[in-house]
């Protein structure tokens, strides 16, 4: 499905939590289907922490799928026929947007130099887009993992700018053990040599310590059931053409283990290390509970939006009982809220695969 990518600077100074503002900020993003003429059928996509913009158009750097391809376009439970469908890469990433491989104003790559950001800056920024496409209220404000988060940002910062508030396997904030795998990832990445303190752009990436925090993160994306069906105990051919046997070596032995360094190779092709270091660090901040007195209902006072928070029973990462504590605060709160558990073997993942039961969910609460 083709898209319009463009990239807008927004107008003003962008103003961050952790103090200082983030000048001439930037914004890519896609747009598909046709604003209406009231400007009432716009519909948010927030992504995850490794997403992008292109939610339903091929990815310029690996040309494979958009990563909502499937939920996205005309038909389809998002319909590009009916609603005005905006996706934009957030900042501290790196496909467009500010972010830390961005020149800083002395023509130099950001790299450590850029600000720590939160889950509320982001949103901030998103919130200048809407400003600049002269769009007051959105039709639904939906996201997934880490845009679930952004989506409940938005509701409880910015109440007047969403009707309805869709948020899929994701939580009001970070446990210890999230902050530990996030850690895990952070730390490979400053180990490898290349990282350079963070000034690497111009030489050499560190994808080596990359990889292996995206080989980390990609096991919590899974499901112990996912990862045995797939592949168990199976061992790889060997380059000899031995089927099945060990190396009595440290080659990728396991199937497991060959599928998980494909995925930390592949990511270095399409992912900034520095980006990964602020957004991982942005997700552990978030905290929504805290951000409004320490009690969650404190954040959703008052909204006027109706919310649905959509969980499944495979997910480690952000379990069922995350979805449920802030179901529990929507309705505290005197919240429009419905609530599903969906039975899928794919873990946090489920929200990205194929799960026709969430297709039911999405188009119907939009609906």
């Amino acid at each position: 499905m083709a898209g319009t990518s463009k990239t807008i600077e927004l107008p003003n100074p962008l103003p961050l939590d952790g103090g200082g503002e983030l000048a001439r900020a930037q914004l890519a993003y896609q747009t598909y289907g046709t604003l209406n003429e009231d400007r009432s059928n716009a519909i948010l996509l927030c992504h995850a922490l490794t997403g992008d913009q292109h939610v339903a158009s091929p990815h310029p750097v690996t040309g494979k799928p958009g990563w909502w391809e499937r939920m996205v376009g005309p038909g389809k439970p998002i319909d590009t026929d009916r609603y005005h469908v905006i996706c934009a890469n957030v900042i501290g990433s790196c496909m467009g947007s500010t972010g830390p491989a961005s020149l800083a104003g002395d023509g130099t790559p950001y790299a450590m130099r850029f600000p720590v950001i939160t889950i509320r800056d982001m949103v901030r920024a998103l919130v200048g887009l809407l400003d600049a496409l002269g769009i007051e209220k959105l039709h639904t404000v939906v996201g997934g993992s880490m845009g679930g988060m952004q989506a409940l940002s938005l509701a409880a910062n910015w109440p007047e700018r969403a009707a309805r508030v869709l948020v899929i396997a994701s939580t009001s904030r970070h446990s210890a053990q999230n902050i530990a795998f996030h850690e895990l990832g952070r730390q490979a990445i400053m180990a490898d040599p290349r990282w350079n303190k963070g000034d690497y752009y111009g030489g050499e990436a560190p994808d080596n310590g990359l990889a292996v925090a995206r080989m980390a993160a990609h096991i919590t994306y899974l499901s112990e059931e996912a990862l045995t069906a797939k592949f168990g105990r199976n061992l790889q051919d060997r380059p000899d053409g031995t089927r099945g046997a060990k190396s009595f070596g440290f080659d990728a032995d396991f199937q497991v283990e060959s599928y998980l360094r494909y995925q930390g190779n592949g990511f270095t092709q399409r992912f900034d290390a520095n980006s990964y270091l602020y957004i991982t660090r942005a997700m552990d901040y978030f905290d929504l509970a805290e951000e409004n007195g320490g009690k969650l209902a404190n954040a959703f006072a008052g909204t006027a939006a109706r919310f649905c928070l959509v969980s499944f029973d495979s997910d480690w990462l952000y379990p069922t009982a995350e979805s449920r504590h802030v179901v529990r605060a929507l309705n505290a709160a005197g919240a429009a809220v419905s609530f599903v558990e969906l039975s899928a073997p794919h873990g946090h993942d489920s929200f990205l695969l194929d799960v026709p039961a969430l297709d039911r969910v999405v188009k119907g609460f939009i609906e």
